[in-house]
């Protein structure tokens, strides 16, 4: 009996966690990440505040109006921003999270954490929403 537990410790542990970070990579939100509230009220202070910033590291990829880009050879198009479909989830907190980390494991989506303070990633993401309710 112990050494079934032990399998289970030793086998079964690891593989959940690999299924858990596969199920995160193929799209289907960041459950951890959706449970953390944005704490920047989206005003159109922290809007206007969040567009200089989009267009300086994000527009390059996803286009100035966050409609998404074409792609290259070796990396996919990225996706559109005001469309009903997020990839990696569609809360405050898992946008902060794609934006903060990016999206492993080949990071087509780059980790911005250490060159965007949070507050200024969570104006981001008001912005970003501004954009899907434009349409």
């Amino acid at each position: 009996m112990r050494a079934f537990f032990l399998r289970v410790l030793l086998v079964g542990v690891p593989l959940a966690c690999v299924t858990s970070i596969a199920i995160t990579a193929q799209g289907r939100g960041n459950a951890e990440a959706a449970k953390v509230k944005n704490p920047v009220a989206a005003t159109p202070e922290s809007i206007a505040a969040g567009r200089p910033i989009f267009q300086r590291y994000c527009a390059t990829c996803h286009g100035v109006a966050g409609e998404g880009g074409t792609g290259t050879e070796t990396m996919p198009p990225p996706p559109s921003l005001v469309d009903a479909e997020w990839r990696h989830g569609s809360t405050d907190g898992e946008i902060f999270s794609t934006i903060k980390n990016g999206v492993p494991p080949d990071l087509f989506m780059e980790p911005w954490g250490d060159r965007i303070k949070d507050p200024d990633i969570w104006n981001v993401v008001n912005y970003v929403r501004s954009l899907a309710k434009k349409k």
